[in-house]
């Protein structure tokens, strides 16, 4: 396999436009037709897992965090950034990175969270914006139902549980063909009138490119006329954090001593306990305490993240609390995640869970 042909499989899972704006994710390192020998799956790009990948004859590694993340002015070996650049080139090891667009994703980081706690009734505590994109386009009434049935086969007029969704407008469309232009109908230079149909229908971004192509492959005109708005509605299935129940509802304390446990977390920093029973659990894997607010909304009993500041933890306002478990523990079952879906979809290949250790805190 190529690794392209490997980050194609990736960004089924997580699809690179799912990423916030601000990240660096995709093929930060190497070369798309580069003939993939294993891949080595982590959470972070250090020194010791270009190594380690080096050792295992790796020469794909998928990371979780971007190694690249803001712009790099030199490559020397002053910073571990640059050390990791130099020897991954050096050593022709390709890196790539999924980070929020595995956030993003509904089978993606907080997912997996809520699997480790064994949270059901699950759904995203954050949905993404401007996701969702709107194409409008006019063409002939006998040529309009082979044109919807083949956008809707790209992916087009998905709305949550429904498909096929689209809304039509018949109208009269004309037109003047000018000289070298090869009318589908009409005559040059003759204004001409076609009973069209108006179709209306909404998409994911992710498949824009797959609609683009049904358009063009499909519509019969010459020059196509057509409209794309990008929507303001969110995507109740793709975005950040998570929000889901316990079988069974338990005490605090009990609940943080399960957490502990099952996160495997060295200790909780949270604020202040209510006395309240815990059933609803808001989760986010990182830096999350800009989701504070919403888990309120959504009437969490406890808020699960990472690097919450010493006043985020008074924002809890006694209507919840907010754990803070670690950055690495909140996100460590993340590879375990990628192995797991890699192992799936491309059995009998060479893919291999990082032993090395990239968590920079340590507990005393």
């Amino acid at each position: 396999m190529t690794v392209k042909q490997v980050t194609n499989i990736l960004e089924e899972l997580a699809p690179l436009n799912y990423a916030e704006d601000f990240d660096n994710v995709g093929l930060l390192i190497g070369k798309e037709n580069t003939k993939v020998s294993g891949i080595l799956v982590t959470l972070d790009t250090l020194e010791n897992v270009v190594d380690e990948a080096i050792a295992k004859k790796c020469n794909l590694i998928v990371s979780f965090h971007p190694i690249i993340f803001n712009g790099l002015k030199k490559i020397t070996d002053a910073s571990y950034v640059e050390r990791v650049v130099t020897k991954a080139i050096k050593n022709n090891i390709s890196i790539y990175s999924m980070h929020t667009a595995l956030d993003n994703s509904p089978e993606g980081v907080n997912a997996k969270i809520c699997e480790i706690l064994g949270l059901v009734n699950t759904k995203i505590l954050i949905p993404q914006k401007k996701i969702i994109k709107k194409l409008t386009t006019y063409v002939p009434n006998d040529s309009a139902e082979k044109l919807k049935e083949a956008l809707f086969i790209a992916g087009a007029g998905t709305i949550g549980n429904y498909s096929n969704c689209s809304f039509t407008v018949d109208g009269t469309g004309s037109y003047k063909p000018e000289e070298k232009s090869n009318p589908t109908k009409g005559n040059i230079g003759e204004v001409h009138y076609e009973q069209e149909t108006q179709i209306n229908i909404t998409y994911n971004k992710k498949v824009e490119s797959k609609v683009l192509r049904a358009l063009f492959d499909c519509h019969p005109y010459e020059e196509i006329a057509y409209e794309i708005l990008t929507l303001e509605n969110t995507n109740q299935h793709i975005g950040m954090g998570m929000i889901g129940e316990l079988d069974k509802s338990m005490s605090e304390k009990d609940f943080l001593e399960f957490l502990k446990n099952k996160m495997d977390a060295k200790g909780i920093r949270h604020s202040e306990l209510l006395g309240k029973k815990i059933k609803k659990v808001a989760v986010l894997g990182g830096s999350g305490a800009f989701a504070i607010d919403a888990a309120k909304r959504a009437h969490a009993d406890i808020f699960i993240s990472a690097d919450i500041k010493y006043h985020q933890f008074y924002e809890a306002e006694k209507k919840m609390i907010i754990a803070d478990i670690g950055h690495y523990e909140t996100e460590q079952f993340t590879k375990n995640l990628l192995v797991d879906y890699l192992t799936k979809k491309i059995p009998n290949f060479a893919i291999s869970l990082s032993e090395s250790i990239t968590n920079p805190i340590k507990y005393y």
